[in-house]
Order: structure tokens, then C-alpha cells, then sequence
């Protein structure tokens, strides 16, 4: 990534200086053509036009090759990691079906209400309050009451706490790392 980066950036400045190059020989062209200048004269600075604009084309086309490039890595990367992702979840199914159900069976110790949750499960899923509401049709006044309640009957603090309580015994113990 480092290479596409320094690639796109000196194609920014080549781009850069061919188009000063092309504004600055165009003003003089027009002042030289305007006080009779010799033809060959004018044909020289015709020349430097034409090549500054054969480098903007030429750099314009280079910092978009890179710039493609760079969509392509990232592209690539993501369907790396979202193929990673799941072959994780396939070999862990079972394990995370198992999880599920415990974190069940402690919501129905908790005697949470089928509302509470299911709010629950979204919070531990990571979905802000906002996010939950927008899925459940609620307001949002009402996933943080739902939320407060949660908290209250597991006797926790907050979502921090929450997540931890199911989390905590999955890692294993210092010495064991």
C-alpha cells in the first residue's frame, strides 16, 4: 500500500506541474503570438503545450491506475477477512449455538420479559440503542428503558458489565496464555 501511496502522490505533483507548465506556456504563446514573435519561436512553446498536456493526460491516467489498485487491496482484503470470518462461525457453530442458549436460560433467571430480551441479545451483539430501536420499531426512549431494566435485574452496571458477565470464563487464565 505504501508503494500505490507514493506512486499517487508524486503523480499528484507530476500532474501538478504539467498543468502549471501547460497555463504558464499558454499566457505566453498568447502574449508572443500577439507581438509578432518569430514562428519558430512560437512553434517551440507549441511543443512544451503539447507535452505538458501529454503529461497531465499521461499522470492523470497513472494516479487513477493507483488509485484502482487501492480499491482493488482493500476489495481483496475484505473478502480475505469476511471468508476468515466465516470459516470461523462454520467451526465454531456448535460452541456458539451452546453460548446462545446459556445466555438464554441466564436472561430467564434474570426473568427478563421476551422484549428485554431480545434487546438484550442485540446490545451483546454490539447494536447501538439507536440501531436496536430502528430494528425493533421502537423509539429510542424505549430500548433505553428496556436497556436500564436489563442492567437492574442482572445487576450489572451497564453493557460493559453485561458482556462481560457472558464473556469473562471464555478467556482463559493468566498462565494458560
Amino acid at each position: 500500500m505504501a508503494f500505490i501511496d507514493d506512486n499517487k502522490r508524486f503523480s499528484q505533483w507530476a500532474i501538478a506541474l504539467s498543468l502549471f507548465v501547460f497555463v504558464l506556456i499558454a499566457v505566453d504563446l498568447r502574449g508572443d503570438y500577439q507581438d509578432g514573435v518569430p514562428w519558430t519561436h512560437v512553434l517551440t512553446e507549441v511543443i512544451i503545450l503539447m507535452l505538458s498536456l501529454t503529461g497531465i493526460v499521461y499522470f492523470g491516467r497513472l494516479y487513477h491506475q493507483f488509485s484502482k489498485s487501492k480499491i482493488d487491496l482493500l476489495t481483496r482484503d475484505l473478502a480475505i477477512a469476511n471468508q476468515q470470518a466465516e470459516q470461523w462461525r462454520e467451526a465454531n457453530r456448535e460452541l456458539i449455538a451452546g453460548l446462545a442458549v446459556q445466555i438464554r436460560k441466564q436472561f430467564d433467571l434474570w426473568q427478563l420479559s421476551p422484549a428485554e430480551s431480545e434487546v438484550g441479545l442485540l446490545m451483546l451483539k454490539g447494536l447501538s440503542h439507536s440501531e436496536i430501536a430502528s430494528l425493533r420499531k421502537a423509539s429510542e426512549r424505549t430500548i433505553r428503558d428496556q436497556a436500564r431494566a436489563i442492567y437492574r435485574k442482572a445487576g450489572v452496571t451497564g453493557r460493559t458489565e453485561l458482556s462481560a458477565f457472558f464473556l469473562e470464563d471464555l478467556l482463559l487464565p493468566r498462565q494458560e496464555y
